[in-house]
């Protein structure tokens, strides 16, 4: 019994004791920084802001630019200048394949620390996973919301980040956005007719963005109505011939470029198009590109140019 006093004694002296204590406050301090995030294809735990991200898609890359963080990789990097646009992509970002087939090894010479994709590489998940922790969230998939999902992918890349206050203020700047352009439409009159919003494919058939796609956030926050009154695919479109649209009288037409070289020429000769109401009365409307199937910041982009070019006017064929 004394000698267990003894030993007892000597092991919780003061310099000792603190030691002990400093000790056990460390790791209880290691084990609060570690944070876990549940995903479509499990958990992920971290112990810190990732500092090398790798995106496989570009509603990742545009998230994680709004945040204010470049990643190391991305893919399909020219196609993001061309359809995406903003937020900037900067040139330096090396390409690490296409978005439905990256490479693997080019992932992992980046050395990433985190890896974000989407549902369409779960076959890849277990590979990706064994380069670096994956997050994966689909923003597009079906049954899916894509704005809610994309809004819910942003604030958790920036709870990830240690930038979550950063991701509120660029969902904020959004709903503001839209409030400014709507106020600016019902200024000059320009918000009573419905819209239809396509792409082209052909001078006979193009894709309309559907009440269950990401336009529909704009449409509905700039108190629009959409032509069209079906779902579409769970990307959010239909594809459809011109003549689709004929039984719709009321609406105006807005298309999102990029158009084929020689298309103005052939809808200027095409029956299907020149009856057309909307183009009877010169309510063809044409907006820069703006990615339908991106994440948060297209809402923004779209509300901004297509409220432009409804001030603007419209004109009998695209140009």
């Amino acid at each position: 019994m004394f000698t267990n006093r003894l030993f007892t004694n000597l092991l919780f002296t003061k310099p000792l004791a603190r030691i002990v204590a400093g000790l056990c406050l460390l790791l209880l301090s290691a084990t609060a920084a570690t944070q876990t995030w549940q995903h479509e294809q499990g958990h992920l735990s971290l112990d810190g802001p990732p500092q090398r991200i790798v995106a496989l898609n570009w509603a990742a890359t545009e998230a994680l630019l709004l945040l204010g963080v470049t990643p190391v990789g991305v893919a399909d990097k020219s196609g993001y200048a061309t359809w995406v646009r903003e937020p900037v992509l900067p040139d330096h970002v090396p390409n690490i394949g296409t978005r439905v087939a990256p490479s693997l090894e080019a992932i992992a010479e980046l050395e990433p620390d985190l890896i974000v994709t989407s549902s369409e590489m779960a076959p890849a998940a277990n590979l990706l996973q064994q380069i670096a922790p994956t997050y994966v969230s689909s923003v597009y998939k079906k049954g899916s919301q894509p704005f809610a999902k994309a809004r819910q992918m942003l604030i958790t890349l920036g709870e990830m980040l240690d930038r979550e206050d950063r991701a509120r203020e660029i969902l904020t700047d959004i709903d503001t956005t839209l409030a400014d352009q709507r106020r600016r439409l019902e200024a000059h009159g320009a918000h009573e007719r419905p819209v239809a919003l396509v792409s082209f494919l052909d001078d006979r058939h193009v894709r309309i963005f559907a009440p269950n796609g990401l336009y529909q956030t704009t449409l509905d926050g700039l108190g629009l109505d959409n032509v069209w009154p079906h779902d579409g695919n769970y990307w959010g479109f239909s594809t459809v011939g011109l003549e689709a649209i004929a039984p719709y009288p009321d609406g105006r037409i807005v298309v999102i470029k990029p158009t084929q070289p020689g298309l103005s020429e052939k809808l200027a000769q095409s029956p299907f198009w020149t009856y057309l109401p909307a183009v009877q009365r010169n309510q063809v409307y044409q907006i820069e590109p703006v990615w339908p199937f991106g994440a948060v910041f297209p809402v923004k982009r779209l509300a901004i140019q297509l409220t432009d070019a409804l001030i603007r006017g419209g004109a009998d064929n695209v140009r």
